[in-house]
């Protein structure tokens, strides 16, 4: 009997699409093509000087040349329990934080600590695409919540109730949301948070858009709300959105003391301590102020704007305003069946290949977040490429 080369865990899982329509638009332009790509999901500023200083110090110091706690380094996770009780108005024990390669690695120690074979995970969609995979290399089942533009993309506790079972073990909660923009409020979470507690259903909160919110939106923690809910949640988080950090991998698991044990248990085997140059920089930047954060957010906000002016000035699109983080998700249907410079598309995988090839520009189309009909568009970009990008996307639709 021939066995499988890859195994059909591995095999199974999907490349990450925004990932992909990245690569994809770095290669056209490498290859000479003007292609403006809106499908990174991080910031395009560099990330400030004192936390870049820092680094580079922690770089000379023998003692990071090391390796370090599995768990993350003493000093970290001490400023981690202040930078919580600071912006997210709780504050955890020590104990209670495990530093991990990035946020995704946040994401997979979550399921990997929680979910066993057949358990099932309900997540709201649009939902970020590392999510489904995630919980499928645990061995769960995703049970998937559909919200759209009526809903502003936002679950429901009735919802929530009808797709639970006896098997449902827990729930991703995702607020500001990649990548719909959708910001919860402070009574809409707190009764989801009600919801779970009753039920006995585990919270996986993301916070890590918490500072990027526009226009009165407010971020709030569902641990800071529900004190009690603190036996069945899981805070995942990192420093790549809010510092424009994606390249250094620092993230972070907050929960019960347990849990964060058991994931720094499976750490210690998988990757062992996060680099501590990453560290010594992810410490500068929790530490510090919040004056870059602000200013980078100033800059998201002026294009948020530009970019929900440009698209509704489409015939055809429609857009909830972004409330947070840093994406639009406009609703691309009305074009289905359309000739667009001799071409039809039937869904909007179909229409983001026509927009590529015939406006140069990449986008990431629904189906990579499991709501076909809509496209997800980063402003995390330069206002040029951003202006340029969407007048080439509204002249080839528009005509």
């Amino acid at each position: 009997m021939t066995k499988n080369r890859i195994s059909h865990r591995i095999a199974s899982i999907s490349e990450s699409a925004t990932m992909a329509v990245t690569n994809k638009a770095r290669a056209l332009r490498e290859a000479g093509e003007p292609v403006i790509g809106f499908g990174a999901g991080e910031p395009d500023f560099p990330t400030p000087d004192h936390i870049v200083e820092a680094a580079i110090a922690a770089c000379r110091e023998p003692s990071n040349h090391r390796y370090g706690p599995a768990s993350g380094l003493p000093e970290l996770r001490e400023a981690l329990v202040d930078k919580t009780e600071r912006d997210s108005k709780w504050r955890p024990e020590t104990s209670q934080i495990l530093i991990t390669n990035g946020g995704k690695h946040a994401v997979y120690n979550s399921c990997a600590a929680l979910i066993d074979p057949g358990d099932e995970v309900l997540l709201p969609a649009p939902y970020w695409t590392t999510y489904p995979e995630a919980i499928a290399l645990a061995g769960g089942i995703t049970v998937e919540v559909p919200t759209d533009i009526e809903s502003e993309f936002k679950v429901t506790v009735e919802q929530l109730e009808s797709a639970t079972t006896a098997s449902t073990k827990a729930l991703f909660f995702v607020s500001p949301s990649n990548p719909t923009g959708a910001v919860y409020s402070a009574d809409e979470i707190i009764a989801i948070g009600k919801w779970a507690i009753e039920r006995g259903i585990w919270i996986i909160a993301d916070e890590i858009y918490e500072h990027l919110t526009y226009e009165g939106h407010e971020h709030h923690s569902i641990r800071a709300l529900l004190p009690e809910i603190d036996d069945q949640c899981l805070i995942v988080n990192g420093v790549a959105k809010t510092y424009a950090m994606t390249g250094w991998r620092v993230g972070w698991m907050i929960g019960p003391t347990d849990v964060i044990s058991a994931a720094g248990n499976l750490q210690s085997h998988a990757t062992s301590n996060v680099a501590n140059v990453s560290q010594r920089a992810a410490l500068a930047a929790v530490s510090g102020d919040l004056k870059d954060v602000i200013r980078m957010r100033e800059s998201f906000d002026r294009r948020r704007q530009t970019m929900t002016e440009m698209l509704t000035n489409i015939d055809g699109v429609r857009l909830l305003e972004t409330q947070g983080a840093f994406y639009a998700f406009p609703d691309f249907s009305a074009f289905y069946g359309r000739d667009i410079a001799g071409k039809t598309a039937q869904n909007t995988l179909e229409l983001a290949a026509i927009i590529l090839e015939e406006a140069k520009v990449a986008i990431v189309p629904g189906e990579a977040f499991g709501s076909p009909g809509y496209a997800r568009l980063s402003f995390a970009l330069g206002d040029e490429d951003l202006e340029e990008g969407l007048t080439r996307i509204t002249q080839l639709l528009n005509n």
